[in-house]
């Protein structure tokens, strides 16, 4: 159980942070920027749960959560010691990313395939799918940069890159079913 009676703590003045494994290292570091990066998807992801409902609020709220674990993952270095921790350490799963690719083939379905890329528009929720999917891109770069230089946990890297395929995928759906998608026609204003 997490306990926050203190939200400042002083300990990260001088420019580094502690991990969940409690080592510190400087807050500019590959590790924490990745992290970081998917706090900020989760905001993205929070702004947009401001226009959405049904059931596309509750796998918003899902994907929220699993941002989380995400980032509980990738604050926990050194993967071959889990099991010195005294706790389940949290790491993220193959089952999240198939819950991910359940969803994209179920609202894909109901979609008519693309002959054109897409413009980031439409719809205020369609726009805030599009910021969710490129911020996750970067979240994704990140990771992947992350895991040329340290250990990351595999299915970490694979949600990313399926969740910025669901934000693609949702952006359509909200844009009347991709009626209202916004094509990009190339060379348009030459």
């Amino acid at each position: 159980m997490v306990v926050l009676n203190k939200i400042y703590t002083r300990t990260g003045d001088a420019g580094d942070t502690a991990l969940g494994n409690g080592a510190r290292v400087a807050k500019h570091s590959m590790r924490v920027t990745a992290y970081g990066t998917v706090d900020e998807v989760n905001a993205t992801v929070g702004l947009a749960r401001q226009h959405s409902e049904g059931e596309l609020d509750a796998q918003l709220a899902m994907i929220q959560n699993d941002l989380f674990d995400l980032g509980a993952d990738l604050c926990r270095p050194e993967m071959a010691k889990d099991s010195e921790a005294g706790y389940p350490v949290l790491r993220m799963v193959q089952a999240q990313v198939d819950r991910l690719e359940a969803e994209i083939d179920v609202m894909n379905d109901a979609l008519e395939p693309l002959r054109s890329f897409i413009l980031p528009g439409g719809t205020a929720l369609a726009a805030q799918m599009h910021l969710c999917r490129t911020v996750s891109r970067r979240a994704e770069r990140l990771v992947v940069e992350l895991a040329s230089m340290e250990e990351v946990n595999g299915p970490a890297v694979k949600y990313l890159n399926r969740l910025s395929d669901w934000f693609f995928v949702a952006g359509r759906i909200v844009n009347n079913g991709g009626k209202d998608d916004v094509l990009w026609v190339p060379g348009a204003n030459r």
